[in-house]
């Protein structure tokens, strides 16, 4: 399985807790570039998978590379080459968006004046310029989410993983979450984005929809909608979970 383009490799990947298996057996890669999404219920074991893939979990039995590093020995090396974002944690509300910036680009190792730097570009890039000393308590969901977003990469990672991040916002706010995604892959960063939002899956140039743990399917999504007869993803959703029901 393994290449050079391959920018994460998963190979026979199990995480258990206690007897509960929450990753059983998985197996795929991501290329360098692509936009990947995983796919599945709640509970259906990706952000168990995410937090192995980026360094802050152990798997049980398998193995899984990252940016050509190791999650199980060198977690570190991967955090340092990835950004990461989450629905439910991303940035502090009770500090402003300059200093939300100046805390991430220290923890990114970023120089005070590349911080500088960056946050006059990303800010200036969102038409956020005028709200740089607001506190993140004030602004407007969706206005967070892309901020979150513009921090997770303002080290230029070679892979960014975003877990569940267009939870609770509008269509047009997910729509133009999207255009960032989109603009920054275009610039070679790979996207790994897990949803439960199945026409989001339209928008990934490749798609997995795990279910109980286990990969059931793998594909593009023209592939996968052809392989089920079907028109939408979230057809292909369906008949994956009637089959496993």
């Amino acid at each position: 399985m393994k290449d050079d383009d391959h920018i994460i490799v998963v190979e026979n990947l199990v995480k258990k807790f206690g007897s509960f298996v929450a990753n059983d057996n998985l197996n795929f890669f991501v290329r360098r570039g692509e936009i990947f999404g995983f796919l599945g219920a709640n509970g259906a074991g990706k952000t168990t998978a995410i937090k192995i893939l980026s360094g802050l979990s152990k798997p049980s039995s398998g193995k899984a590379s990252v940016a050509g590093f190791d999650v199980g020995r060198q977690s570190e090396k991967v955090k340092r080459n990835i950004g990461y974002m989450s629905q439910r944690f991303s940035l502090y509300d009770d500090m402003t968006v300059k200093e939300n910036f100046r805390f991430y680009g220290g923890i990114y190792g970023l120089s005070a004046k590349g911080i500088k730097q960056k946050t006059a570009h990303l800010l200036q890039k969102l038409d956020m310029l005028d709200y740089k000393d607001m506190l993140l308590s004030k602004i407007p969901l969706g206005w967070k989410q892309k901020l979150a977003f513009s921090v997770a990469v303002m080290h230029d990672p070679a892979v960014v993983f975003l877990d569940e991040p267009t939870g609770g916002v509008d269509p047009i706010t997910r729509r133009q979450f999207w255009e960032l995604i989109y603009e920054k892959a275009s610039e070679g960063t790979t996207i790994f984005v897990t949803t439960h939002y199945m026409d989001e899956a339209e928008y990934c140039e490749r798609v997995s929809i795990m279910s109980e743990g286990r990969i059931e399917a793998l594909d593009t999504p023209s592939n996968l909608k052809k392989k089920y007869n079907v028109n939408t993803m979230d057809e292909v959703f369906v008949r994956i979970a009637r089959s496993d029901a």
